[in-house]
């Protein structure tokens, strides 16, 4: 098993933490794993992007130039990723920050609504971790449990306490793909 995904938006919408909270789960199942930041000199509004790699074998190297699974923030991202995901790839992207989809018709794109989720839950910090609940229901390369182990390890002691938001932020990304795969169908 290999994954190589692409992880893109501004800074401040928890790219990179995304990334690494999914390599850090990638450790705890003992996988081979790589994470490769990339960010404007902005700290928040810039763009940001990581590349992670998710294997059962050794990965040759961490700079990946074609995808399996791309998960895009903003519009920038869509523009500058989507054409990089190999046929038979995965585009999430974020719905309601992103309205020209790209229009290939060799990749399946998921478009989930997961800042308005965020707010609703009260939490717009816990919008990456949605988008990332869907995308482990569509792609299950690690346990959900392995990401609530790694965000132990990523999110500083002190925010601790927002570990079940998480978990419930987790959740509510898997059950948003779920509707909407159960909509397509019928």
């Amino acid at each position: 098993m290999l994954e190589e995904l692409i992880v893109a938006g501004f800074g401040g919408q928890g790219v990179l933490s995304l990334g690494m909270t999914l390599a850090y789960a990638g450790m705890v199942e003992n996988k081979e794993i790589s994470w490769m930041p990339s960010y404007g000199p902005e700290m928040r509004g810039g763009t940001a992007n990581c590349m992670v790699s998710v294997s059962s074998n050794k990965i040759s190297s961490p700079i990946i130039s074609r995808f399996d699974s791309a998960i895009v923030l903003n519009q920038p991202s869509m523009d500058k990723f989507a054409d990089k995901l190999k046929p038979g790839g995965l585009l999430l992207y974020e719905s309601a920050n992103i309205f020209k989809i790209n229009t290939r018709t060799d990749i399946e794109i998921i478009g989930i609504p997961a800042i308005t989720e965020a707010l609703l839950m009260k939490n717009a910090k816990i919008m990456n971790i949605i988008i990332l609940g869907a995308y482990l229901q569509l792609k299950p390369i690690v346990k959900k449990e392995s990401i609530l182990e790694a965000l132990k390890k990523v999110l500083p002691e002190k925010y601790h306490h927002l570990l079940e938001i998480n978990r419930q932020a987790l959740e509510k990304g898997a059950e948003l793909v779920k509707n909407l795969k159960e909509q397509a169908v019928h």
